[in-house]
């Protein structure tokens, strides 16, 4: 399995003859060069807000690859819908959906619907959310934001013990904050027999 992460929370995941996108935000809209991307057949979001979810940036992938499927949430389809856009709140083949809702943003925010995405039995996108239960041997970690804390997202990741975690919704940190809080991450959980991949942005990293 290849992943490629662009920034924040969204995610190339490349495995077999499968190829899916994951949470394209307004944040990583500038990272994802769409005319590079030579095959995608499906784009999972998790949740309506921006940072997981770019409506321009979709027009953009749709245009490219006018047979995509997208899963999302209600939310999501119906915006989608008024562009005439197609979208599914259906788990399509090779995904389940597990309960992963999206942390309290009040009083900044509605509450949005939110789903944790099992893809291919190989890897979990939980959203917005530490409070999830479950993931396949790849979490892809929330790890930091303004509803939830690092120290949370590590003990998570040391209470569900997957195989490896990749770093997700951390955009709001800078690059020195980041390289030092993954090398903590990479030593805390290496410790205890987890791989900590230290993503960065367009470099695909070849998991197993």
């Amino acid at each position: 399995m290849k992943v490629t992460k662009f920034i924040h929370s969204c995610l190339l995941v490349e495995t077999g003859d499968r190829t899916a996108l994951f949470d394209p935000g307004s944040m990583s809209a500038a990272a994802i060069d769409v005319d590079s991307l030579q095959k995608l057949d499906d784009v999972f979001i998790t949740h309506i807000h921006q940072d997981h979810f770019d409506i321009n940036l979709i027009q953009k992938i749709v245009q490219k690859f006018p047979g995509i499927r997208i899963t999302t949430t209600d939310e999501v389809v119906d915006q989608l819908s008024a562009r005439n856009i197609p979208a599914s709140t259906q788990a399509p083949q090779g995904v389940t959906f597990f309960v992963s809702p999206h942390e309290s943003v009040a009083p900044l925010f509605p509450q949005p619907s939110e789903i944790g995405i099992h893809y291919e039995d190989i890897i979990s996108h939980p959203g917005d959310s530490h409070s999830f239960k479950e993931t396949k041997k790849v979490l892809a970690l929330p790890i930091t934001a303004p509803w939830g804390s690092t120290i949370r997202a590590l003990n998570l990741a040391l209470e569900l013990k997957p195989q490896y975690v990749l770093p997700i919704h951390d955009w709001h940190w800078s690059e020195e904050a980041r390289t030092q809080m993954y090398d903590m991450f990479e030593n805390q959980l290496g410790s205890r027999g987890i791989t900590f991949y230290k993503l960065q942005t367009g470099r695909p990293v070849d998991i197993f």
